[in-house]
């Protein structure tokens, strides 16, 4: 039944010309087995709603034009009328277990995430996305692509204005993916729409949720809860492929991490250069939404990082305010720890800042002496 509702909107979406989809003034298009039966549900009960809707008001309506004292009407009386007082407590029963029934058909069907094809970790971070592929061994960071100039209103905006990443989540068609979700700092939530899955990533909790797309596409989603200052920068986007290409993606991405293993190696002897080069692609990553390109922040709740005192003074001080962030009065500021980051990316980025901008130390700052003050 719930199908036959589904077809029927969807057809009539496509016949009217007014409209570029059917997404416009409905969910999005489900494609993944939890999105249909989501899709459906919400027709179900919508359609349900709609009937109550129309048969109450129009006996309320009907009522009181027909049956009116200026047309010699006079009130009636139903207290302790018997039947009426059954019919109005089997009827709403009746409605609610008819919508009650599927729903709950539908809710433990998204809480089954037992044996999946593949297993992913999404970790909530202010404000980006971290990826750890469990059985493939992969890990990265997924950030908004946004060019800043649309972001600051000097050019027009995109189609997929503030919903494009820089590395998408690569998953096989037909195959079952479970995401694990946690968080690092606050309340995140991972959603994607079109696949039907939703999960909240709370710091210190793991919960998970499931999906498994219909056919090869890219699908697009956003954090669902309000996160702080960037929240709206954070999208997800899911990308399904045959899997075959599946299989060469995850090849490719093992190999790069194997160089980059190799490249960082403990005991390599780092240049100023190199750590230079490799610290500006991490504040790309992680810094430039909150410090800005040019270093000068966002002040005051950002900071300027050009001619900042704890840029150019100790550099055990800023090793220490990015290993465990800024906390003022007991409380955690705005700038968050990244110790999750490798002590070759912290040793860069601290490098390249203290050698940007107005800041010209001339420090190299060493992955060993992040390691050191690790806590």
């Amino acid at each position: 039944m719930m199908g036959r509702w589904t077809k029927r909107l969807v057809a009539a979406a496509a016949c009217a010309p007014a409209l570029a989809s059917a997404d416009r003034y409905n969910l999005q298009t489900p494609q993944s087995i939890i999105a249909h039966q989501i899709y459906d549900l919400h027709t179900l009960i919508f359609v349900i709603c709609c009937v109550i809707f129309v048969v109450v008001f129009g006996v309320m309506f009907y009522a009181i034009i027909m049956h009116r004292k200026a047309a010699g009407h006079k009130a009636q009386q139903f207290h302790e009328n018997t039947t009426i007082e059954i019919a109005w407590t089997i009827v709403p029963f009746l409605i609610l277990i008819g919508m009650a029934y599927p729903a709950t058909k539908t809710i433990i069907a998204m809480k089954d995430t037992s044996n999946p094809d593949l297993t992913i970790k999404a970790t909530g971070y202010q404000w980006k996305w971290g990826y750890d592929y469990l059985q493939e061994g992969i890990s990265f960071y997924s950030s908004l692509a946004t060019p800043r100039d649309q972001l600051d209103g000097n050019a027009p905006k995109g189609v997929n204005y503030l919903l494009e990443v820089d590395n998408p989540v690569v998953v096989p068609v037909g195959k079952k993916v479970r995401i694990i979700t946690t968080a690092n700092d606050v309340i995140h939530a991972w959603w994607v729409p079109a696949l039907g899955v939703k999960q909240d990533a709370i710091p210190g909790f793991v919960r998970d949720s499931w999906f498994k797309a219909d056919k090869a596409g890219t699908y697009r989603g956003q954090c669902a809860e309000l996160c702080g200052k960037d929240h709206g920068y954070m999208p997800i986007v899911v990308e399904a492929v045959e899997p075959a290409k599946y299989e060469a993606w995850v090849k490719d991405r093992q190999e790069k991490m194997a160089k980059v293993a190799v490249a960082d190696a403990p005991g390599k002897i780092w240049t100023l250069d190199e750590l230079k080069a490799r610290g500006e692609k991490v504040y790309a990553q992680h810094c430039v939404a909150c410090h800005q390109p040019t270093g000068l922040g966002t002040p005051p709740v950002f900071p300027a990082l050009s001619g900042s005192k704890v840029v150019t003074g100790l550099k055990e001080v800023q090793i220490d305010t990015v290993l465990g962030g800024v906390v003022k009065d007991g409380k955690q500021t705005a700038m968050m720890p990244f110790k999750q980051l490798s002590d070759v990316e912290i040793a860069a980025v601290i490098t390249y800042t203290r050698n940007s901008w107005s800041n010209k130390t001339g420090d190299a700052i060493l992955p060993d002496e992040v390691k050191a003050l690790r806590k």
